[in-house]
Parts: structure tokens; C-alpha cells; sequence
């Protein structure tokens, strides 16, 4: 008979799977202190909280039972994610359970925002009977671009679609045979803002996706643009959005998210009369509630019953002597597949991973998912992506995760080579190794031998191999207050194509980006960021 402790209020509709249960026995026990739960864990194989309950090191350590923590939400920051792992202990949320809600919750923004429903109801409640002032739009026959087409952003667009909308979906993992399937048309965040008539945002917030809508995009917004965002704040420049709306170019905007929550008193939108806000509304449903139980509660009883499990967000336990063998390269192998990710300009459809040398012979999952974690984090930001949903997460997104092993490494003791495919055969690869004494060195970049730390921030350009160009670019960076640490050069023959790689002090700025690509012969400049 498994133990199960619910420390947080749960309903019984979420949790009557595990109730109903033969072999467990559900006991709930709420408002618990840290002391008191740690007093009591022990006779516990598993534990359901929400957010109220914290799950230190100390409870973990008194729970030598505890074989699962189950989140009846997405948010694990409650949890000691690190104990757990030390422990063995398996941590799971419920990432699904929020994903009708918050799109329903996106069209019923839209459809309030086309319709200026809000504004309309406060006049009239007023005792103003106005029927001029709301002219509002129709959604049929508009276009409907989607930032992000993951879960939520998927499903918006299916409904959309129902809606008589044309689709222009942007998503880093999107590519044309996955937009095929799903009946939208495949664009660039330059093409949803030039050509949508709604917009609305479903990415992560990440450094890439930080005010990924800001000046530069609402200069050449088409007008009349109206913009949705039930995401995260900081995704769209919200200072930026109001001086857009306020000089014609934007319609409105409906808003259930802010960088800053709960937003300050005067902020700007709690008082425009062409923006919408909610607080934070998006899962904030009784079926949402009930979701997120039901599905955290299936995936505790599959565990409990040592079956298999998805959506967990820790390391399920290794072998101590395969742990021992593979936690060294656990580092560079996140670093890797980010190096690869922001080195890609193509969305990725298979993920090529190959190890060589004294690897060759061991169980390189655990390692292969700190690959696959590299590579995804990028665009879906950390918060998101973890050791092991990132496997679950590329499936679900059409990425073939393809392992080979080598008895051979080129020289090197061991050899981790991480090739990205896009969906136009190209292909972006780099390799790395452990140096005794030197420690991660990343020695391949495409076709091109190098010899770099991968730390800190890099920026890796494109050039032709030709006189002046190292002096060029140092030039150009010690204008812009960017100092160099380090430089690497990789050629293959005199005179052809080469990469330079340099590690600075501190991030760069786009515009110097762009600066070092009107440099004659150098045809790319990108940064990266370890």
C-alpha cells in the first residue's frame, strides 16, 4: 500500500484517481510547518502540494520514503529541485493542465479587444447608451499572426482557424512540414508584423524574446494592428506599445500580463482607453484547477506503480557508476547544444549527437538530455526546459533526437560531437572535449578546428581569410567600448572561408552587430552567450 500526503488544498475531483485507487491511500493534511511536515514525511512514498507548501532539503531528508513530489501547477520554485535529485526523489508538475484555459482565455481578449466589449460595458453601466463610439472588426478573413506555436499558441490557432482566419505562425522550432500539418502558413516575426491584423504572443520570456516587439517592429507594424499577449510581460516593450498605439499605428491592445506584477498605479495601461488588462488571469479557471490536479495525480500513480512517467522536472536516478563517468561532461554538454542552437539560423528538425572515445562504451541518455536541454533552452527559455522533459518537449515539437557511439575520437580521449539538421539540410555542428589541465574546450566549429573556452560571452564570425581582418574587427569593437579576452582563428585553406571566434567582456549590442557586417568580407556576426 503506497502513502500518499496532499499538504496543500486539493479538490477531491483532481485527486479521485489516486482515492479510487486499490493499492494507495491518499491522506491530506494542509497549513503544515516546515517542522511539522519533515516530523511526518517518513511513513510517505509520495507528496501532492500547489504553491503554499515548501519543499526544503530538510523535508526531503526526513521523507526515506519519498519516492515523488507532485506540483498541482507548472511552478516548481517551492520545490528544492537540486535535494530532490541528490535524493532520488522524482519532481513532477503539470505543464498541460493550463493549456485550454489560457487559449480560451486569448480569444476571449481578442474577441473583446475587436469589439471594444469592455469599454462598451463600463459606458453603458454609466447610464450612456452609445452606439457610435464602439464600431468594432470582425475576425473573419483577418490575419491572425502567432508568436510561438507551442501548446497554447497551437491551439489558438486552431481555433482561430475555425474563426475564418488566415494563420501566419512564427516558432524557432516551426518548420515547413510541421506548419503543413497544422494548416498555418510559416513566417518570420518581420512577416507577422508587416502583414497580421491581430497578433498575439505565446513564447517563453526569454533574453531573445525579451521585447521582441518593441520600436524597431511597431516602425514598420502594419496599421491598425491590434496585439494580444496572455504570455509572460517583457515580451512586448510596453512603453513602446503605448506611443505605438497612441501615433495610430497600433488599434489596441489586450493585456493579461505585465513585466512588473501587480504593475504600479500609474502605469500607462491601467488608464489608456484602447488597452485592455486582465490580472493575470490566464489559468484561472475551475477546470484549470481541477486539470493540473487530475494530471499530476496520473503521473504520481504511474511512478508509485514503476511505470512509465513524462513530465518531470529532475533527474530520475543513475547508476552511481555510470553517474561517475558522465557528470564531468554534463557542463560542456549543455554547452554544446546551446552553442549549436545560437549558431543555427534555421529551425532545427533533428538534433545529431555522437559520442567518441572512452564514451562509446556507457549509457549516454543522462548526458544526451543535458544535450538536448542546451539546445532547446535557447529559444524556450530555462524555466521551461530541463533534463528531462527536453526529450518529451523535442518529440512533441517533430525533433528526431539521433545518438551514435564511435570507438575512435580524432585524437581525443573523448570526443562530443552535436550536429543541428534543419528542415533545409543544413547543418550546424560543434564538438568538445575535456582537456586534462584545460578543462572544456570546444575544438570544432562546422568545418573549422578551433581551440575555445566555452564561457561567458563569445561572438562568432563569418569572414573570408584575408589580410586586415583581424585588425578591422578589433578596431571596430574597441570604438564600441567591447574588449577582447580571447580570439581564435579556424581556416581550412589561405585565402577561403574562415571563423573567428572572440570572447569579450561583456554582452554586445545588436547594432554592433550589424556594425562588424558591413565590414567588407565578413559576412556574418553572431553572439553567444554561455
Amino acid at each position: 500500500m503506497f502513502k500518499v500526503l496532499v499538504s496543500d488544498p486539493i479538490s477531491d475531483l483532481g485527486i479521485q484517481q489516486l482515492m479510487d485507487a486499490a493499492d494507495v491511500q491518499v491522506e491530506k493534511k494542509t497549513g503544515l510547518g516546515e517542522d511539522e511536515l519533515a516530523a511526518i514525511i517518513g511513513e510517505y512514498d509520495a507528496l501532492l502540494v500547489r504553491s503554499q507548501t515548501r519543499v526544503t532539503e530538510k523535508i526531503m531528508e526526513a521523507g526515506s520514503k519519498l519516492k515523488v513530489v507532485g506540483r498541482a501547477g507548472v511552478g516548481v520554485d517551492n520545490i528544492d529541485l537540486e535535494a530532490a535529485t541528490k535524493r532520488g526523489i522524482i519532481v513532477i508538475n503539470a505543464p498541460d493542465g493550463n493549456t485550454i484555459t489560457t487559449c480560451e482565455h486569448t480569444f476571449a481578449m481578442m474577441m473583446a479587444l475587436a469589439r471594444h466589449i469592455p469599454q462598451a460595458y463600463a459606458k453603458t453601466i454609466g447610464g450612456v447608451w452609445d452606439r457610435k463610439s464602439f464600431l468594432g472588426v470582425e475576425l473573419r478573413n483577418k490575419t491572425l499572426g502567432v508568436l510561438g506555436m507551442g501548446r497554447i499558441g497551437s491551439e489558438v490557432a486552431k481555433r482561430a482557424k475555425a474563426f475564418g482566419m488566415n494563420i501566419l505562425a512564427f516558432d524557432p522550432f516551426l518548420t515547413q512540414e510541421r506548419a503543413e500539418k497544422m494548416e498555418v502558413k510559416l513566417a518570420s516575426v518581420d512577416d507577422i508584423v508587416r502583414n497580421a491584423d491581430f497578433m498575439t504572443v505565446h513564447t517563453p520570456l526569454t533574453p531573445d524574446t525579451r521585447h521582441m516587439i518593441s520600436r524597431p517592429q511597431f516602425e514598420v507594424m502594419k496599421k491598425g494592428m491590434r496585439i494580444v499577449n496572455c504570455a509572460r510581460g517583457g515580451i512586448i516593450d510596453e512603453l513602446a506599445l503605448v506611443e505605438a498605439i497612441d501615433e495610430g499605428i497600433v488599434a489596441g491592445a489586450a493585456f493579461d500580463v505585465f513585466e512588473s506584477e501587480p504593475p504600479q498605479k500609474d502605469h500607462p495601461f491601467l488608464s489608456h482607453p484602447k488597452i485592455i488588462v486582465t490580472p493575470h488571469l490566464g489559468a484561472s479557471t475551475v477546470e484549470a484547477q481541477e486539470n493540473v490536479a487530475i494530471d499530476v495525480s496520473e503521473e504520481v500513480l504511474h511512478i508509485l506503480r514503476n511505470e512509465p512517467f513524462k513530465n518531470a522536472v529532475n533527474m530520475p536516478p543513475v547508476a552511481a557508476s555510470v553517474m561517475s563517468r558522465l557528470q564531468p561532461y554534463f557542463a560542456i554538454g549543455e554547452k554544446l547544444g546551446s552553442f549549436a542552437a545560437q549558431s543555427a539560423n534555421q529551425a532545427v528538425n533533428e538534433i545529431h549527437v555522437d559520442y567518441a572515445g572512452d564514451l562509446s562504451d556507457v549509457d549516454t541518455l543522462p548526458l544526451t538530455r543535458y544535450i538536448v536541454k542546451g539546445v532547446l533552452a535557447h529559444h524556450l527559455g530555462d524555466e521551461n526546459v530541463n533534463i528531462v522533459n527536453g526529450m518529451h518537449l523535442a518529440k512533441s515539437r517533430d525533433i528526431n533526437v539521433v545518438v551514435t557511439q564511435a570507438s575512435k575520437s580524432k585524437g581525443f580521449t573523448n570526443l562530443l560531437t552535436v550536429t543541428l539538421k534543419t528542415q533545409n539540410d543544413e547543418e550546424t555542428l560543434v564538438a568538445g572535449t575535456l582537456l586534462n589541465g584545460y578543462g572544456e574546450r570546444i575544438v570544432q566549429i562546422n568545418k573549422f578546428p578551433v581551440d575555445v573556452a566555452p564561457e561567458g560571452h563569445q561572438i562568432l564570425i563569418s569572414h573570408h581569410d584575408k589580410p586586415g581582418m583581424i585588425g578591422s574587427v578589433g578596431t571596430l569593437l574597441g570604438q564600441n567600448d567591447v574588449n577582447i579576452a580571447s580570439m581564435q582563428v579556424g581556416r581550412k585553406i589561405i585565402g577561403g572561408e574562415a571563423i573567428m571566434i572572440l570572447t569579450v567582456d561583456k554582452a554586445v549590442q545588436k547594432d554592433v552587430l550589424t556594425q562588424l557586417t558591413t565590414l567588407p568580407g565578413l559576412n556574418s556576426a553572431i553572439e553567444i552567450t554561455l
